[in-house]
């Protein structure tokens, strides 16, 4: 094997490896926000008088916020952290799916608490931090759907 066809491969080989890394670029601060701001609305209400570190912890018997708030500190504080520590493309998309779900999840559990059963009465709502928890959760969605369609498409 000659030098040049030695050197070839090597710049193949650290060609491929790059093609599988990210850079967030300015984006990993805003990413940063979101998940602090995910982290903080868990000490303000979000369900009636539960704040949502005890919506996480299963006192709520409610299902959807208890989901959006598992979904929320999985995907959007632990993902986000470990794709932001890792670089990688395809943890982008696992990201962005797991952050689209748990945006629609998010937005029903808005919804449910401000519906009701009887016509005559209206719920209780949402709390700040549900509110808050949910915007940073769509956030998130919207920067990691852009960092993983960045990704040019013959690689």
């Amino acid at each position: 094997m000659s030098d040049e066809d030695f050197l070839r491969k090597e710049v193949d080989a650290v060609e491929r490896q790059a093609a599988k890394r990210i850079d967030p670029g300015t984006g990993a601060l805003t990413i940063s926000i979101a998940v602090l701001a995910i982290l903080v609305s868990l000490i303000l209400p979000w369900v009636g008088e539960h704040s949502g570190l005890q919506v996480v912890l299963g006192e709520s018997e409610l299902f959807l916020p208890t989901l959006f708030s598992y979904l929320a500190l999985a995907v959007g504080v632990a993902g986000s952290g470990i794709t932001l520590a890792v670089r990688r493309w395809v943890l982008t998309w696992v990201c962005s799916l797991g952050l689209f779900a748990g945006s629609i999840i998010g937005v029903l559990s808005i919804w449910t608490q401000q519906t009701t059963t009887s016509n005559k009465t209206i719920g209780p709502g949402p709390g700040i931090g549900l509110v808050i928890a949910v915007i940073a959760v769509v956030v998130l969605l919207v920067k990691w759907v852009k960092i993983a369609a960045s990704r040019p498409p013959q690689l």
